[in-house]
């Protein structure tokens, strides 16, 4: 079977894997959270092959892809990665936080257990 010369965006990103269903995909389009060649995509906008899709994905992530293959069937992951060139930045380095120091014991707010045991001597 010959693969369609045009499919629906939401579609595409179903079968992808960008997206676990079809509906969160419609939603996002819907949401203006997907651009088609840099224009806000609906769901029924249809793709082709070269077109450069934009996507924001839940926590922020946004993705970038250029469509390679069409193909209105999701498949396994490997399947879904070659529908696709990944044209992502990577993402900056995490900035790593120092833990806050120790503190030595018996210095500072007593313990739960230091709070016990005064409690115990108090007759509590």
């Amino acid at each position: 079977m010959e693969p369609p010369s045009s499919l629906r965006v939401d579609k595409w990103l179903w079968a992808a894997r960008f997206f676990k269903t079809r509906s969160l995909a419609a939603v996002a389009c819907a949401g203006g959270k997907v651009d088609v060649n840099d224009d806000a995509a609906k769901p029924a906008r249809l793709v082709r092959g070269g077109d450069v899709i934009k996507v924001t994905l839940p926590r922020g992530r946004r993705r970038v892809a250029r469509v390679l293959v069409l193909d209105d069937r999701r498949g396994s992951g490997e399947a879904a990665r070659r529908l696709y060139e990944d044209l992502t930045p990577p993402e900056p380095p995490r900035i790593r936080q120092a833990r806050p120091p120790l503190r030595p014991p018996g210095t500072g707010r007593p313990t739960k257990r230091e709070r016990r045991d005064i409690d115990q001597l108090r007759g509590r």
